[in-house]
């Protein structure tokens, strides 16, 4: 895979790259406010998702991302 755009992550990696914890990836995850995909049970995502995500969220201020983050 030479495209970064098309690259597969795990929780640990996204945790990294959105330097947040792994609670709050797992939670953000589950509840659908990340964009995320299960794995053989285990939560996976794609970059451009991400990518795209963080755009979106740019755009409108967090708004969801705050709610999501506050759910629990």
């Amino acid at each position: 895979m030479g495209d970064q755009e098309d690259e597969i992550l795990t929780v640990d990696e996204v945790a990294a790259f959105l330097k947040a914890g792994k609670r709050t990836v797992y939670r953000l995850a589950a509840n659908g406010t990340l964009p995320a995909f299960k794995l053989g049970g285990t939560w996976r995502f794609r970059r451009a998702d991400l990518n795209a995500w963080m755009e979106i969220e740019t755009a409108s201020g967090g708004s969801k991302t705050a709610q999501g983050a506050d759910d629990q």
